[in-house]
């Protein structure tokens, strides 16, 4: 991914951070309490300014084995160093989803925030054989006037019949959310705050999801309405027990 548009992320709540994208990207593991193998992996991706601890400190993990799924963590320091340098989705292929796929995980589900949301349809779009679904929280999808063209062009089914410059990749996810077939978009859950800085792309491809896929709560682009929309995907989540 190209560091346009996604560079350009400023996050309220949140210091800059800047790290070192580092090779191989760091990711840690946090197994299911049977200490065996979980039959799902769930790949947490954290926003623009965040870290991957963060989803410990704001009570993610926590909440996630309380309901006593059965399933293992990797928390990714999917940085904006990544993107800013157009390495985040090669890495993330290259240091989560392939070894996880060598591990033996078949079903694997992304969980992304903001930028970690951008990246999660990035990986599904090219490896959705791989990923079973995606939880995309407030993600980014966009700089505003390419939303306001695709809403402009009626949607993204229409703006894939427009002209649009090479090199793109936000536009490239518009023109693929556009033409992907039913099965695939059925992998994708939207969950976001009404007062949400991205609503607007973000209502835009809801119209190409389920209902039942697509939950809204009060909130702008932070945590208080994060932890409260991951408590409601985790009263449905489709994954087994302990």
């Amino acid at each position: 991914m190209a560091a346009s548009g996604a560079a350009a992320i400023a996050l309220p709540g949140c210091a800059y951070l800047p790290r070192a994208a580092v090779v191989p990207m760091r990711v840690t593991a946090l197994p299911a309490a049977t200490g065996r193998r979980a039959p799902v992996l769930v790949v947490m991706l954290p926003g623009a300014y965040s870290l991957p601890s963060d989803f410990v400190d704001e009570g993610f993990v926590d909440a996630l084995r309380a309901q006593r799924y059965a399933v293992d963590v990797q928390l990714v320091d999917s940085h904006l160093g990544y993107a800013r340098n157009g390495t985040l989705l090669e890495r993330l292929r290259d240091d989560v989803l392939q070894p996880a796929v060598q591990q033996g995980y078949r079903r694997i589900w992304l969980v992304g925030i903001s930028l970690g949301g951008f990246a999660s349809f990035g990986l599904l779009m090219r490896h959705a054989d791989r990923i079973e679904g995606i939880v995309a929280i407030s993600p980014y999808l966009g700089r505003t006037e390419l939303i306001q063209q695709v809403a402009t062009a009626g949607g993204a089914q229409a703006f894939t019949r427009q002209p649009r410059a090479e090199n793109d990749p936000e536009a490239d996810l518009w023109t693929w959310l556009g033409q992907s077939d039913a099965a695939v978009r059925d992998k994708i859950h939207l969950y976001t705050g009404s007062q949400d800085r991205f609503i607007e792309g973000q209502r835009t491809l809801g119209t190409l999801l389920a209902a039942s896929h697509l939950q809204e709560v009060t909130g702008d682009h932070d945590w208080p309405a994060w932890k409260a929309l991951w408590s409601l995907w985790l009263s449905r989540a489709p994954w087994p027990r302990e």
